[in-house]
């Protein structure tokens, strides 16, 4: 299926980066492990800042809120101590325990001084509810399938769509799932990138926004509530601290909100970010540290790259997500079909 710019849904001002998604950012790779069988549409993404040792050689990281109706772990340190220390990883719902402790002992395996000799570890997860389309209860997400979607994780391309943790997913009443975007960002002689990648399961129905003004076509489905969820991944090698990539990564939110998401009541709507521009050493041993940083003021950039590349992000997994037949018969329709039926029939939606 094209991606929104092959469409020429255009998303901002910002160029994106040469891949146009989140491992424009060096050293990150994204895996997924995906699960379809008969009632089973699940599965696991993860996201690694680096191929390193997470635990040893920590990276910056952030995370906002913007409506809590979720069940992630692993953010009240991380906004604590404002540091990343294992792969994040995407799922459904009622894995995230069990993802949470597949990062443990993959921690653990690379780090056997962890809660004996120095300090327990952080794993982060995120989620959001595939159950329409999945048995959720068949709870059918092992340590394992979280382990593969670690050990499979790569640079460009990202794949996209209904794959990993986006199998089952429902976004603005289309078939929704794991979507990806970048921005560059120049700074004088310095360039940087920031890269996105979300888990979209969000909107209404009816509601979608496309980035020139019209309202996507309405999707064949009855459910009419805002009651979904959205996990946003926000990546970046500029420098920054914890403060600053906090107030990066809030600005997804108006990505979200240019695509008609006003973030109900029912919806788990979270923003995780990490820069990799700097490593926090666990084992470090010096009192006095010094660190590299954007000045305040040109935190605009990336303010806009944030919004930008989170409305192009949720834009590529719809379109990259086929349509699908799920847990008893439930049906999710493909908004790039949609798209090209209007543009074959030389109609544009309203």
């Amino acid at each position: 299926m094209p991606t929104s710019r092959e469409l020429g849904l255009i998303c901002g001002k910002l160029p994106p980066g040469p891949n146009n998604d989140i491992c424009d950012i060096p050293g990150v790779g994204v895996g997924h492990c995906t699960l379809r069988e008969g009632d089973i549409n699940t599965g696991v993404t993860a996201i690694l800042p680096h191929a390193g040792n997470l635990f040893r050689e920590k990276v910056v990281a952030a995370s906002h809120v913007i409506n809590g109706f979720g069940k992630s772990v692993g953010l009240v340190q991380l906004d604590e101590l404002g540091t990343l220390e294992t792969p994040i990883l995407l799922t459904n719902t009622l894995s995230v325990g069990t993802c949470a402790t597949a990062l443990v002992r993959h921690a653990v395996a690379r780090n056997p001084d962890i809660g004996r000799t120095t300090s327990t570890v952080n794993p982060v997860v995120g989620e959001c509810n595939d159950g329409p389309l999945n048995d959720i209860q068949a709870l059918a997400i092992s340590e394992d399938h979280a382990l593969q979607a670690i050990e499979r994780a790569a640079g460009s391309p990202v794949v996209q769509g209904s794959v990993g943790a986006g199998t089952g997913m429902t976004c603005f009443g289309y078939k929704g799932g794991v979507g990806s975007a970048s921005r560059r960002l120049g700074f004088g002689e310095e360039a940087f990138h920031m890269g996105i990648l979300v888990l979209s399961n969000f909107g209404a129905p009816g509601d979608l926004v496309l980035p020139d003004g019209r309202r996507a076509p309405p999707p064949p489905v009855q459910e009419a509530e805002e009651k979904g969820s959205i996990i946003i991944v926000v990546a970046t090698d500029a420098p920054l601290e914890h403060r600053q990539l906090q107030r990066v990564i809030k600005r997804a939110g108006a990505g979200l909100g240019r695509l008609g998401s006003f973030w109900g009541h029912g919806s788990g709507d979270i923003a995780i970010g990490f820069s990799t521009a700097a490593i926090v050493h666990h084992d470090e041993t010096e009192v006095l540290l010094s660190a590299r940083y954007l000045r305040e003021d040109c935190l605009d950039l990336l303010f806009r790259a944030a919004a930008e590349a989170t409305q192009e992000a949720v834009l590529n997994s719809l379109l990259a997500a086929e349509p699908m037949v799920g847990r008893g018969g439930v049906a999710r329709g493909s908004l790039g079909e949609a798209l090209q039926k209007d543009l074959a029939k030389g109609q544009r939606p309203d």
